[in-house]
């Protein structure tokens, strides 16, 4: 029976009741932070910190160009801190902590390296030099399963991770470095944002879902799929929501609580009516 949520920073949007469960962000990638909610999966923007990467530039991880993974430049729609960096990780971890005092269950967000080639700062070429790592992507690897286990170790709970939406094989790992196999050994459930303003056709979202059915197919963990509610159409968020819940576990709404239960009410209503959705160019229409 698949189970609906919302994302929000809105508080008292988590208790809602047509919601089963919600997330709730204590730190996100603004830097903003809030006091984490009994009723809520408090969730932590981990290495994206516009704020801390504005206030101390020495934490922003960097490319072998010097360039900063900052969010003036290509491919970044936020800052990032490098995951080496131990005082920010013995922060992150203290508010791990603090979540997981009222609420046991926890998601992780924003895990990993900004993306390849990051990060080549004075403090990850000795760290990577003074390692037993010959291979600098097995080292990269190492340095987020460990600071995802440490976090894991103050979660009593359910541990949820969210991925970027990419299940080819090795592009995680490269990208992020992010080692879904070892990964798997302290996640409970993976979250996966397949993001779209608009979701007139959804054979680019069942591609991607069906990818990490497939890719976490032998893993000891589960999937669920985060949507973008934001002013989007109910037929067609409702449409989304029908395709990832045919694959992920849970589907969860992301910002906009309001719309997201305009759209599980038709659902519902729908559901009991036995309404046929009508799909988009190059897909068959699939009556419930």
């Amino acid at each position: 029976m698949t189970a609906y949520g919302v994302v929000t920073r809105n508080a008292e949007e988590v208790e809602w009741p047509e919601f089963d469960l919600g997330f709730y962000e204590v730190k996100d990638v603004t830097g903003r932070s809030a006091e984490p909610l009994a009723t809520a999966v408090n969730m932590v923007s981990c290495f994206g910190d516009n704020a801390a990467a504005e206030a101390n530039p020495e934490l922003v991880p960097v490319n072998a160009d010097g360039e900063p993974a900052t969010r003036d430049r290509t491919y970044f729609d936020w800052a990032y801190i490098c995951p080496t960096h131990g005082e920010y990780r013995r922060g992150l971890l203290e508010i791990v902590e603090d979540c997981a005092a009222v609420n046991p269950d926890v998601r992780l967000d924003d895990v990993g390296f900004p993306r390849e080639g990051y990060c080549r700062c004075d403090r990850c070429e000795d760290r990577f030099r003074d390692s037993d790592h010959d291979d600098w992507a097995a080292w990269r690897a190492e340095v987020i399963t460990d600071f995802v286990a440490e976090a894991t170790d103050r979660i009593p709970g359910r541990v949820y991770l969210t991925l970027y939406p990419d299940p080819y094989p090795g592009h995680l790992y490269d990208r992020a470095g992010l080692d879904l196999e070892a990964l798997a050994e302290h996640v409970d459930e993976f979250v996966v944002p397949l993001y779209d303003t608009h979701y007139g056709t959804t054979y680019w979202l069942e591609t991607i879902a069906k990818g990490f059915e497939s890719r976490l197919a032998d893993l000891d963990v589960e999937f669920s799929v985060e949507l973008y509610a934001v002013n989007v159409d109910i037929d067609d968020l409702n449409h989304a929501a029908e395709v990832a819940a045919a694959y992920g576990k849970d589907v969860f709404f992301g910002y906009d609580a309001s719309q997201a239960v305009a759209a599980l009410r038709r659902l519902k209503a729908d559901e009991r009516e036995g309404r046929s959705y009508g799909k988009g160019e190059g897909e068959d229409e699939r009556t419930e």
